[in-house]
């Protein structure tokens, strides 16, 4: 008989552990359930929000929605924002969760992917933002060019907007942090070294062309403009 309450110790400890633990596990999964649904109202929500204060308009002349469907995604801006409240709230819910089961490294791993969402948002708007903005500074660009009889306002004016869009992209990299610097370092060092190379270049092997190019943009004589 003493050997059988022996035997008997280690299995009242299991279903002592597992009566414990599923209430446990039904309020975690209550709570994914719940922030689930949250998660995809809130993505409707902020969707049509966006659309309704035309902020697809503002992402589409940025060139960011463009950009996009470049690079084979049917989504457009507004939804991905969308996409990323989703999971704001999901990963929210996912980290109460594991915490109710007492799952501190699994809750730690995804308090820190939601502390890096909402830089990717911000990011987001940077992108979009500097976007529309890149597209002013070159519209204005252009209109002063040409009003000043220079051939070349078309050129000019998109190396100015990619000029731009480099600070802006650069800006959106710095806030997400990744790589502790090394990817803007290594993007300044590659745009410089490109400079140099088309400067020396442009400087030794078209000497000619670059005085007939300074020529006509600033003549000595404005009745010379062509």
């Amino acid at each position: 008989m003493d050997n059988i309450d022996v035997m008997l110790v280690p299995l009242r400890g299991l279903l002592l552990e597992i009566g414990n633990f599923l209430p446990r596990l039904g309020v975690a999964l209550a709570v994914i359930v719940v922030g689930w649904l949250l998660a995809k109202g809130l993505r409707v929500g902020a969707v049509k929000a966006l659309r309704a204060l035309n902020f697809h308009v503002l992402t589409e002349r940025a060139g960011v929605d463009g950009f996009l469907k470049q690079g084979g995604t049917e989504k457009d801006t507004v939804e991905w924002f969308g996409t990323i409240v989703y999971l704001l709230v999901l990963i929210a819910s996912l980290i109460v969760a594991f915490n109710t089961l007492g799952l501190t490294q699994v809750t730690d791993l995804l308090g820190r992917v939601l502390l890096f969402v909402p830089r990717l948002l911000v990011a987001l708007l940077v992108v979009v933002f500097g976007g529309y903005f890149s597209r002013f500074v070159a519209n204005a660009v252009l209109r002063y060019f040409r009003a000043a009889g220079i051939s070349d306002a078309d050129i000019l004016s998109r190396i100015v907007r990619y000029a731009v869009m480099t600070f802006v992209v650069l800006l959106a990299v710095d806030h997400l942090d990744i790589g502790g610097g090394l990817i803007q370092d290594t993007f300044l060092i590659l745009l410089g070294g490109v400079v140099f190379a088309l400067a020396l270049a442009f400087g030794l092997g078209a000497r000619d062309r670059a005085s007939q190019l300074i020529e006509r943009w600033f003549p000595r004589d404005p009745s010379d403009r062509t």
